[in-house]
């Protein structure tokens, strides 16, 4: 049975296999909200979509701004998606292409890439311009929020 956590109060629900994909209400607090379950890798962000993955999304959430022809961005993406099956459970990555949504890129300050913002209950908690070292680094970083 799915646990999915509440997005306005963060109380543990779990979910019945027949109800993941529908709308739940919060046990504590009585907030509906989606079952879906988190996604195991990295999921496409736009600026159309982007204001409510950051209001929707019940865990943190990394957004990593990335261009296709940056190769450090290339180099980034392995580590990203490593880190999405590792954090499944408390953590959204999501990827948002600077070239195709620049209206996001420029209210994110995105003005080097590959930039990783971190968000936590819909506001920016951290970010980190450029890429890690290695995927420890990046891993050490995000314990630290999680």
């Amino acid at each position: 049975m799915p646990v999915v956590p509440c997005p306005a109060c963060g109380t543990k629900n779990r979910i019945p296999a027949e109800r993941v994909g529908q709308v739940a209400l919060c046990g504590r607090c009585g907030e509906r909200f989606p079952t879906h379950p988190l996604p195991a890798r990295p999921v496409t962000t736009t600026d159309g979509a982007f204001a409510s993955l950051v209001a929707t999304t019940p865990v943190p959430l990394l957004v990593d701004c990335w261009a296709p022809w940056c190769g450090p961005c290339r180099m980034v993406a392995p580590m990203l998606e490593e880190v999405a099956r590792e954090f499944a459970d408390r953590l959204v990555v999501a990827k948002l292409n600077v070239d195709e949504n620049p209206a996001t890129a420029a209210r994110l300050g995105a003005k080097s890439i590959p930039t990783l913002v971190l968000f936590k209950d819909g506001r920016e908690v951290d970010r980190l311009v450029g890429a890690p070292r290695a995927p420890a680094a990046l891993r050490e970083w995000l314990a630290r929020h999680l």
